[in-house]
């Protein structure tokens, strides 16, 4: 066999010198670093470095006529200096060193045009001095500005490049904090410009405020231009002149600096955020964007602007679009009418066209939605069993024998009621034979929540549903005709009818004797009309807040319900006569139950209203009972609700931590030589409600941050350190603020953290737990939410309490056959429904003290979710309103501000036909361009407009 060749490798002996001369070489190099650098440079980067030199140097001689070409040619170097972005341009690192001589020179020179330009190159050079020498870069850029005869223009900060512009920008709101905060503005002096010190002294960052502004406007103009929307707008921010934007903006920067300023309310402090807010309205209307304008409009809840917005487009089909907006938004439609102080004009738009009336009222919505049930194939009724599953529950059979049936059949009320809300077909109560009705097989008080069940099932259908309801008013019994009562006003929540038979119908009854008909009537009219702001039911509910002869109960009550037509109104008159009421009642009608309520509906008034309330919460400082401090909490969360405040959101979180107990017995130790006796009964007097205010607080904390993802996940964490130290009334508190906060938006981490809670050993905690599973998953059909309450049934199968509250769960989830929400949330989820809040936030006070509310006989109380209760569908209709199906794509939003290009907005979309159904965190865009949409955002009714540019599009395919 042949030998295999052999590759000879010779290894040179040379080798470790080598690297002992590199060694060497290095050491020389730190030893003397300028001479070795500029034997490292290249011969191009060498002769650059010589002819900067060069420059410098002729700027030191005494020839004048050389600065000027000298002084070009150094502009011209900088400026063309291309290097990778990553490193200094060559030109700013070879003339660092010569910085602090230039300094010098600068100073030395007369004022002269030659003196201004370099003014101009030393601003630039002033970028590799930023960490030593604070704000030289904008120092000589107004230096430079100031020496300029006025008949010649400075340079556009632009034309240095991108980052000199950002450089100058920073320093711009640096130097504006400064001044407003009165210190002078005087680089520091430094070690290497010790002898440019004195002179530097009585220089400071020349220029006004005004001249900062201008310097401003020009930055922002090169940001706008070169797609740095946010730059621009944080700069504004800086120089608190936010305002000014809307005159730079175009037809290609608007959209996303509105977008970007829309997701920085949020996060700003009260004045700012109603600036921008303002700000982006102004730019919306810039552009005839009105659906955007007007949803601002409706965010800042003010009736002047959206009058303005409503009738500022000329397009009828527009203006229907607009209609669809503001009835979701349920604004009073009053506010779009022209008072009387604008006369002249009130006559022209006292009435509007048919169609449009139509359109604000929400008259239409019950026929859509019974189509939208129809199309995705939920129309038939669901039986109790349908939803509750029970052969898949884990109980042993035969046990479940010792259930009170009374409040299964209670409960069966409430889960029939929200699972077929809105159908008007279900087999319990609408469609049953006179004798068989649902409403026998209760007790008592049971008997009214049955009754008030109807109005659920026929919600929004104004005319079959009263000829339903109308039977059970004449009924012997006290407690079905109260309940037809509560029926009439749920079945017309969110919806207005000419011929306003909620009032006509529940007005007589206020009065009435009868304790339950007086509170139904009461509420019924509370709910009928939340958020309309309707003036001839302040005159019929009022005088009952202000008697004191009449019950606590209905002193409350009229109180909530009329917190519930005013919501966020901040009336004057309400607000007056609650807190009269609130000083002048004894303290034993307010130790009662009822005196959140009183306080809740005075909390209503102020909701988004932010500082509106201080001089509210100022008085109520002065009322010496529990009470006050209990109202005190409402009415702020309300005034800040979903605007994720820090500072309230500490202050809440300072309360949740006192220990009563712990301060009670330091107290009680400190005060011992005084009358023991009294000061004991005093206590326990105080003990019950005095720790009331701490639930309110929890609650307060959910309210602050729901609406922003941040804030809430933040108020997670909080959530969970105060269920492991805090108090029983607080571990209390804690499911239900955790169902406020994500209602119907069922995320994996809330589910599980309820799951744990929903069998906890405090069995207060584990109800309002499992009320919350029924808040989160409201409406959503959650599988796996199903699947956790069919076991929580098996486990608490000799619990009836817990077993009640588990069946109203299930019929929460399964609201609406899978098809009605209650997030408060719309548009996007950036426009808050204010009665949706007042609604959640009445039905969870009730179960801040479940067992004397909820687990009484007030279980009507959870019928104050209707007003938070919409459909979740997405319907496209043409211009004349009829249905039109088209396709869309469905998908989880994604939030694409700030983002370069234009990234897509949902992602893991399905395509569907509409109507579709969008859950909470969903999103929809249309899969084609053969339509335009007249609304922004696809979501509720949306009229389309076929787009003129689409035929040919296709003519020329084939």
């Amino acid at each position: 066999m042949a030998e295999r060749p052999v590759a000879d490798i010779t290894v040179p002996s040379q080798d470790p010198k080598e690297k002992k001369k590199e060694e060497d070489k290095k050491l020389d190099t730190k030893a003397n670093g300028v001479k070795d650098e500029e034997e490292e440079l290249s011969e191009e980067d060498a002769q650059l470095k010589s002819e900067l030199e060069m420059l410098v140097e002729r700027l030191r001689e005494l020839n004048t006529d050389l600065y000027r070409p000298a002084l070009e040619t150094l502009r011209t170097l900088i400026r063309t200096s291309t290097s990778s972005m990553t490193s200094v341009p060559k030109p700013l690192k070879f003339l660092r060193p010569h910085y602090p001589g230039l300094q010098e020179l600068f100073e030395t020179w007369p004022a002269s045009e030659n003196k201004s330009l370099f003014a101009d190159i030393l601003s630039v050079l002033a970028m590799t001095y930023s960490d030593t020498e604070p704000r030289g870069t904008l120092r000589y850029r107004l230096l430079s500005a100031s020496l300029l005869p006025p008949t010649s223009k400075i340079s556009e900060p632009g034309s240095w490049g991108h980052e000199y512009v950002r450089h100058l920008a920073a320093e711009l709101g640096e130097e504006y904090t400064i001044r407003q905060e009165g210190e002078e503005a005087v680089p520091l002096p430094t070690a290497e410009a010790d002898s440019d010190a004195p002179k530097s002294k009585p220089a400071p960052v020349p220029g006004t405020i005004e001249d900062l502004h201008n310097l401003g406007l020009e930055c922002a103009t090169f940001f706008l231009g070169h797609n740095a929307e946010p730059d621009a707008v944080d700069l504004f921010v800086e120089l608190e002149i936010v305002d000014r934007i809307a005159s730079l903006v175009d037809a290609n920067t608007f959209g996303r600096v509105c977008a970007y300023m829309d997701r920085c309310v949020m996060l700003l402090p009260p004045p700012d955020d109603v600036t921008f807010l303002r700000t982006i309205h102004k730019i919306y209307l810039q552009f005839s964007k009105f659906p955007e304008a007007l949803g601002v409009a409706i965010r800042l809840n003010d009736a002047a602007l959206i009058r303005q917005d409503f009738n500022a487009s000329g397009n009828p089909i527009m203006r229907k679009q607009l209609a669809f907006l503001l009835a979701r938004a349920q604004i009073p439609i009053e506010w779009l009418k022209a008072s009387a102080s604008e006369d002249p004009d009130a006559d022209a738009e006292d009435d509007f066209p048919e169609d449009i009336l139509e359109c604000l009222s929400n008259t239409q919505l019950s026929r859509h939605f019974k189509e939208f049930g129809k199309e995705v194939g939920v129309a038939d009724p669901k039986s109790l069993e349908d939803v509750y599953k029970s052969h898949l529950e884990t109980t042993r059979s035969g046990l479940s024998a010792n259930v009170d049936s009374a409040r299964a059949n209670l409960a069966g009320t409430f889960v029939n009621a929200f699972v077929n809300a809105g159908f008007g077909n279900d087999k319990l109560m609408v469609e049953a034979e006179e004798g068989s009705s649902w409403v026998y097989k209760n007790k008592d008080h049971g008997m009214m929540s049955a009754a008030a069940s109807l109005g659920l099932g026929l919600l929004w259908d104004t005319d079959v549903g009263l000829s339903h309801i109308d039977r059970y008013t004449y009924s012997p019994e006290e407690w079905i005709k109260a309940g037809a009562f509560l029926a009439t006003g749920l079945l017309n929540a969110g919806v207005r009818t000419e011929a306003d038979a909620a009032l006509a119908l529940l007005a007589e009854h206020v009065e009435n004797k009868s304790v339950p008909l007086k509170i139904a009537a009461i509420m019924g009219l509370g709910v009928a009309y939340a958020g309309s702001h309707r003036e001839d039911l302040l005159t019929l509910l009022l005088p009952a807040v202000a008697d004191d002869s009449v019950s606590m109960e209905i002193a409350a009550l009229s109180a909530l319900a009329l917190g519930f037509v005013f919501v966020g109104s901040g009336n004057g008159e309400i607000t007056s006569t609650i807190l009269q009421t609130l000083m002048e009642r004894d303290d034993k009608a307010l130790d009662e139950k009822w005196g959140r309520f009183m306080a809740l509906g005075l909390a209503l008034l102020y909701v988004g209203l932010q500082d509106a309330s201080d001089a509210t919460l100022e008085t109520l400082k002065a009322i010496q009972h529990p009470i006050s401090r209990q109202a005190q909490i409402l009415v702020e969360v309300c005034s800040f609700v979903a605007t994720g405040n820090v500072l309230r959101v500490q202050r809440l979180l300072h309360l949740c931590g006192e220990h009563l107990d712990a301060l009670k017995e330091k107290e009680q130790a400190e005060s011992a030589e005084a009358k023991k006796d009294e000061n004991k009964d005093e206590k326990k007097e105080d003990k019950k409600p005095d720790d009331t205010f701490q639930s309110f607080a929890v609650l307060g904390i959910a309210m602050i941050a729901m609406g922003e993802d941040i804030g809430a996940e933040m108020s997670m964490r909080q959530f969970n350190h105060l269920m492991h130290y805090g108090d029983p009334i607080i571990r209390k508190s804690v499911p239900l603020a955790l169902g406020l906060i994500s209602a119907s938006n069922p995320q994996l981490p809330v589910l599980d953290t309820l799951s744990k809670y929903s069998h906890d050993h405090d069995l207060a905690v584990a109800l309002n737990a499992i009320f919350a599973m029924g808040l989160v998953g409201a409406g959503t059909n959650n599988a796996r939410l199903a699947q956790m309450l069919r076991q929580l049934a098996g486990y608490y199968y000799k619990e009836p309490d817990c077993l009640f509250m588990v069946r109203i769960a299930q019929g929460l989830v399964h609201m609406g056959k899978g098809t009605i929400g209650i997030n408060p949330f719309f548009s996007d989820r950036n426009i808050m429904s204010r009665p949706a809040v007042a609604g959640l936030l009445a039905t969870i006070m009730a179960f801040t003290d479940a067992k004397a509310f909820v687990l009484d006989k007030y279980h009507w109380m959870l019928y104050f979710l209707v007003t938070a209760m919409y459909p979740r569908f997405l319907i496209t209709l043409d211009e004349n309103l009829e249905s039109k199906p088209v396709t869309v794509r469905v998908g989880q939003a994604v939030d694409v501000v700030g983002q370069a290009g234009k990234p897509r907005t949902i992602s893991g979309f399905q395509t569907h036909q509409t109507p579709v159904r969008l859950g909470t965190t969903e999103r929809a865009e249309l899969a084609t361009e053969e339509f335009i949409p007249y609304a922004h955002v696809l979501e509720g009714f949306v009229i389309l407009q076929k787009n003129p540019g689409w035929e040919k599009e296709d003519t020329m395919q084939m």
